[in-house]
């Protein structure tokens, strides 16, 4: 009998995920304590996110002896990616973070700052800072992002310092 995979301990994201603008990673496959202590936390400000995922594309690799067409993993891309934030009426909010063309990391850690579990690591670029006018909603700021190179993923999060 095939070994199962292990049962999930199924969480709510709200109140649990952290995301975090940090400026500096000199390494995003392990990136330090210190790197991730001197970014940003965005999550009190997120209302909405969208893209920060990978997907892989599929080549065909079709023989003449053969009607099958087998197909081989190809290109690596990631989605157009965006966060979106509360805007604030003296505009003192994450347009002073998130400066257009700003170079840097979005880290998450889907099941919160926790050593020894696992974040994602991705080097962006911010490519806008989009004001949501919408006639019967609070007002949003959406921070658009592009990702400049493949994103680290399923990286071991590095204690706290004396932890």
């Amino acid at each position: 009998m095939a070994t199962p995979i292990p049962a999930s301990t199924r969480y709510y994201r709200r109140g649990v995920t952290k995301v975090l603008w940090v400026p500096t990673i000199a390494n995003k496959l392990s990136p330090t304590r210190t790197e991730l202590d001197a970014g940003t936390a965005l999550e009190g400000e997120t209302g909405a996110m969208a893209g920060w995922q990978t997907t892989s594309e599929t080549v065909a690799t079709p023989a003449l002896g053969s009607r099958f067409t087998p197909v081989v993993g190809g290109a690596i891309t990631a989605a157009d990616s965006s966060l979106t934030f509360w805007a604030s009426k003296d505009a003192d909010d994450v347009r002073t973070v998130l400066v257009r063309e700003a170079a840097g990391f979005v880290v998450w850690m889907d099941e919160g700052d926790v050593a020894t579990q696992t974040m994602d690591v991705y080097p962006v670029t911010v490519t806008s800072q989009a004001k949501v006018r919408e006639l019967d909603s609070a007002a949003q700021i959406m921070a658009q992002f592009a990702i400049t190179s493949e994103p680290a993923e399923n990286v071991t999060i590095p204690a706290a310092a004396g932890g």
